[in-house]
């Protein structure tokens, strides 16, 4: 084994950090975008705000930062395979391929635990969403209507930071009548407030925008509080 390789390793372990580093801090601007959309949801529909814009390039941010950590980690990969001898045995493979998916789950614990914990409360507040009925935008961002339904959290995918979910009683202008899934960025999510937590229900005064749900659907549509009700704010 060269030093030369072995200092190609340890650059590309570095960059591997600094990317993570980064991501950390870009998802820390997202937490605290979406907490001030949350608390001030009429704030975009102001004349001159941009706050939609800047929650945009932060996820685009995000996906960047996201696809360069896993080409690094392909390199990084190419260049062990490199140097290591051939493949083991059977038994030892095996053996070494219980250890490495082993490996693999202590690695996702680890993870979680390394990241600050204003970004490790929010994965985690994530992942106990599932089961859970929550209001989701189904269309894409650049759809001209934004079409928002209650539907199931039937997972949560750390690593791609989306949720599968699943929408239990489509309309029936729906293709095959048949209950419908999707991925989606964590953007698109809002939990409804615990019901037997009535703390966690925010108090929306007369004038603010909200989504509501249409009577006997799971469709919701944009609405103006106009008495102090439990909503969702948009």
């Amino acid at each position: 084994m060269s030093s030369p390789d072995i200092a190609g390793i340890l650059d590309n372990s570095k960059e591997l950090d600094r990317l993570r580093k980064e991501q950390e801090e870009v998802l820390i601007e997202i937490n605290k975008m979406h907490k001030k959309l949350q608390a001030t949801p009429g704030v975009v529909e102001k004349p001159g705000d941009n706050s939609l814009s800047k929650l945009k390039i932060l996820y685009t941010h995000a996906k960047e930062l996201s696809e360069s950590e896993v080409s690094i980690s392909n390199i990084l990969l190419s260049q062990l395979d490199a140097l290591l001898p051939a493949g083991p045995p059977g038994q030892l493979r095996r053996r070494l391929e219980g250890n490495e998916q082993k490996r693999k789950r202590m690695k996702s614990d680890s993870d979680i635990s390394r990241l600050s914990p204003n970004v490790r409360n929010q994965l985690e507040a994530c992942f106990s969403l599932k089961g859970e009925q929550v209001a989701a935008k189904v269309t894409p961002n650049d759809a001209d209507k934004d079409e928002w339904f209650v539907v199931k959290v039937m997972h949560f995918d750390k690593e791609t930071r989306e949720f599968e979910v699943l929408d239990e009683e489509p309309g029936d202008d729906e293709e095959g009548g048949g209950q419908r899934k999707y991925k989606l960025p964590m953007s698109n999510i809002l939990p409804f407030p615990k019901r037997n937590d009535p703390s966690s229900a925010p108090d929306y005064p007369p004038g603010t925008h909200v989504l509501a749900v249409y009577p006997g659907t799971t469709a919701l549509y944009k609405a103006t509080v106009a008495n102090r009700k439990l909503l969702i704010g948009i």
